[in-house]
């Protein structure tokens, strides 16, 4: 990885370095992606960005509007939205004109609109314009502290030898999902504060809001801050007038309209207007030999406070943004986050380079397009919440119910996580976690979510949530085991996330309330507030035992009823629900499996020997059964269910036994060696059991699943494969991404290859209209196959491949060869 702040030293390079990022052309593309209310899109990628208004998740268009003119000729453009349609077509002040669209780029954190302006018969020495917007939602994972602050930026490239004018505005949309909502506005200026500019914001809300409650997905709740440097004009009003007004002056009048109203009610807007003098020569006319660039940075923030109700220990508590354990309000926020500009590029730009170089070492091109896509829409389904001192991520299952802190959601979005900030992760599992063990669930499983629907997580003390027994139970054990593994690593380069070993590595573990407190940021390479390391040699241990010694009996308990139910798991759900119930699921098994695996290795990491041992000897009796139970009788494949002779399914699950380690014939993490050396060639010398390694736990020396496994699989999904990738199973012609990923992590490099490339071409040609959708249908037109899934973190899933290869000190990837064996 790149030291911080060699990355992207200005905007000026990381606009560069995106031009020519990204070669797949999905149906939609990311704006403006923060939070579940702060997510706005580009809705038809594949076209000029003017034929529709941008959108909320959901479809629903939200007014944002940008337009050009050239003073020069009187000419108006539409750049984005359809402001233009307030335009008179027989103007005599003005022309409706339409700028040459040259196309969408994108990396993780950033989406560029770029145009072409041809210059007029009247200036025909100039060479014309080109305007790039730019769109940036940082992913930061060094940096939590700016992870957390809901706001992005757009910043506004020209370059040319003529003047040009840049209009923008917005409406209410942003701040209620009903059109006859009240909203009031109010207009600031700050002053210039150190390196930060001065300042003017425009701020819209409803004059009455609905704390935790929502229109169909959008929110009630909160205040869109819309923030300019001093230098541009401002105006608030009816939307035709200020655009008309625009379209003939090229400017706004500096005025305010104090009129709350409906949003649609003779619409008002809060627009800003940016002149840029581009001309060059004492006589101002054009020369085509020298051109000038500029630009000008906005920034969008959406806050709200509180951001969600949850049942915590204490009780139904409102919690407030994790941003305000720095900032003391808003406008200290906005004028951060405006300064702080060229710093969370160079680190957005750290991030988005560090995943391309990693995408296309492991797939293609095509690789790095898919998870760059992915990146902002997981981080959109979360928002920070808590304080340094316990800090919290809360998580809307987006699209397919609402659910809070799901997690059969939060499990697929798992590699991801892994990949750029374990961190992150073990907030999202703290909620699960104190809320269950304050006594507040009353099954013996673990719960599927933790309320109906964000932001009420308000729990379920009836313990009537979703059923899903064995696959909640196998999912917290898995990605429990998990993050304790990203924590117990020796050296940097073994470090499940890169990112995990920048920053301070001073242990605090023992001052510190909480295994993962926030309260050590520092100063790395000139920049301010970067995350202390995440665990490393000592300090992990120390912190994995922290975590894992207060929740030690929800963990076994848990596994516990996988001893139950998991073998011969009854008739119930799995996380793929919309499949419907059905007992004996062949997969759904082998995750309970791997978790009481699981499990046995988290007792061993505490020194519960007893523990240790008798449910490792119960998971290695049941994966004997299970290959016997779920493996076809010609040996060629996994079944669907145990009992459903002649089906077949994606054994995702399988990937779950090569992240944690468990097969070390191929992960070579730890041997037996160093304990046996001093045994020299006296067998009956060796240790009855080996010592423990440095990641303070008892080397695994033998396969729990055999390799045979994975190799008829990965034969078998060669076999099955269509037009747009793996289908789930035998039932239809449907599929999940997230488990194609997962699925293809451990299989062949030429199953891996040609899954790569059918997800690409169905990003290319699929009809689906939506933020990339992990269900749909293989054959036709590749278009959502009933429930619509679509914008869900589950895409987190993409990153299997980058997820596995850091794991177990990095020796996944070269040791999955014998799969590309004939």
């Amino acid at each position: 990885m790149r030291p911080l702040g060699l990355a992207a030293a200005a905007s000026s390079v990381l606009l560069a370095s995106i031009v020519d990022a990204s070669i797949l052309t999905p149906p939609v593309l990311p704006l403006f992606v923060r939070t579940p209310y702060y997510s706005t899109w580009l809705p038809n990628a594949r076209d000029e960005p003017w034929h529709k208004w941008p959108m909320f998740w959901t479809g629903a268009e939200i007014g944002f509007g940008v337009l050009a003119s050239l003073p020069d000729t009187n000419e108006v453009f539409p750049l984005l939205g359809r402001p233009h349609d307030s335009l008179r077509d027989d103007s005599s002040k003005y022309s409706v004109s339409y700028p040459t669209y040259k196309g969408a780029k994108y990396d993780a954190s950033t989406t560029n609109l770029t145009y072409s302006i041809a210059p007029s018969e009247d200036i025909k020495s100039s060479s014309g314009i080109d305007i790039t917007l730019s769109f940036l939602s940082p992913v930061t994972p060094t940096s939590t502290l700016r992870q957390s602050i809901p706001a992005a930026y757009l910043t506004v490239y020209v370059e040319g030898d003529i003047d040009v004018n840049i209009y923008i505005d917005v409406n209410g949309q942003w701040v209620s999902g009903k059109r006859e909502s009240v909203i009031e506005w109010t207009f600031n200026e700050q002053e210039a504060a150190g390196p930060v500019q001065a300042l003017k914001t425009w701020s819209v809300k409803r004059e009455t809001e609905h704390v935790f409650s929502e229109t169909n997905d959008q929110p009630e709740w909160g205040r869109l801050h819309f923030t300019a440097p001093v230098d541009v004009r401002h105006e608030s009003g009816t939307s035709a007038l200020l655009r008309r007004r625009f379209a003939r002056t090229g400017t706004l009048q500096n005025e305010i309209d104090k009129s709350p109203r409906g949003i649609m009610e003779e619409e008002p807007v809060f627009a800003f207007a940016k002149e840029f003098k581009l001309k060059s020569g004492e006589d101002g006319k054009a020369s085509a030999s020298s051109k000038t660039a500029e630009s000008v940075l906005f920034t969008f923030t959406f806050i709200q406070d509180p951001v969600t109700q949850y049942a915590s220990s204490r009780g139904l508590t409102y919690m407030r943004p994790l941003w305000e354990s720095w900032f003391a309000d808003a406008d200290k926020l906005i004028q951060f986050h405006y300064g702080d500009f060229s710093v969370a590029s160079k680190l957005a730009g750290n991030y988005s380079e560090q995943l391309r170089i990693d995408a296309y070492k492991s797939g293609s091109s095509n690789y790095v397009d898919i998870v760059a896509l992915s990146a902002r829409q997981i981080m959109g389904a979360t928002s920070f919440s808590g304080t340094p001192d316990n800090p919290l991520l809360f998580l809307k299952e987006i699209s397919s119910n609402g659910n809070s802190q799901t997690v059969d959601v939060i499990f697929p979005a798992w590699p991801f996580f892994l990949y750029t900030n374990p961190r992150w992760g073990a907030y999202l599992l703290e909620p699960l976690l104190e809320h269950q063990l304050s006594g507040q669930y009353p099954n013996k499983y673990s719960m599927h979510d933790l309320g109906a629907h964000f932001p009420n997580l308000t729990g379920h003390a009836d313990g009537r949530d979703e059923y899903m027994p064995v696959e909640e139970c196998g999912d917290m054990l898995i990605m429990g085991l998990s993050l304790v593994n990203s924590m117990t690593y020796d050296t940097d380069e073994e470090a499940q996330s890169i990112w995990s070993t920048v920053g301070d590595k001073s242990d605090f573990t023992a001052l510190n309330e909480k295994a993962f407190a926030l309260s050590n940021l520092s100063t790395v390479d000139g920049i301010a507030y970067i995350d202390d390391t995440w665990g490393g040699g000592a300090k992990g241990i120390k912190q994995a035992k922290k975590w894992l010694d207060g929740s030690y009996n929800l963990w076994k308990q848990w596994t516990g009823y996988l001893v139950e139910d998991t073998l011969y798991p009854h008739n119930q759900l799995c996380t793929d629900d919309f499949a419907g119930w059905l007992p004996l699921q062949t997969n759904l098994a082998l995750k309970g499996i791997v978790g009481i695996k699981a499990f046995s290795e988290i007792a061993d990491l505490l020194d519960r020997t007893g523990d240790a041992d008798h449910y490792k000897d119960i998971s290695e009796y049941y994966i004997s059964t299970w290959q016997k139970e779920g493996i076809s009788r010609d040996g060629g494949h996994a079944k669907l269910a145990y009992d459903w002779y002649g089906s077949w399914t994606t054994l995702y699950s399988l990937y779950a036994d090569a992240l944690l380690c468990f097969h070390p014939s191929i992960t070579n993490a730890t041997s037996e060696s160093e304990d046996y050396a001093l045994a020299g060639d006296h067998d009956h010398q060796k240790p009855l059991k080996p010592g423990k390694g440095s990641n303070g736990r008892t080397p695994i020396t033998s396969d729990f699943i055999p390799s045979h496994v994975y190799k008829i699989q990965s034969d078998w999904y060669a076999a099955v494969m269509q037009k747009y990738g793996l289908p789930l199973d035998s039932r239809h012609l449907l599929t999940k991404s997230d488990w194609e990923f997962e699925a293809a992590a451990v299989a062949s490099k030429a199953v891996r290859s040609d899954i790569l490339d059918k997800v690409a071409r169905w990003l290319n040609e699929t009809v689906t209209d939506r933020p990339f959708t992990d269900l749909y249908v293989t054959e036709g037109d590749g278009g959502f196959p009933g429930p619509w899934f679509f914008a869900r973190p589950v895409v987190g899933g993409h990153f299997a491949f980058l997820s596995l290869e850091r794991a177990c000190g990095g020796k996944v990837g070269e040791a999955m060869g014998f799969l590309d064996e004939e």
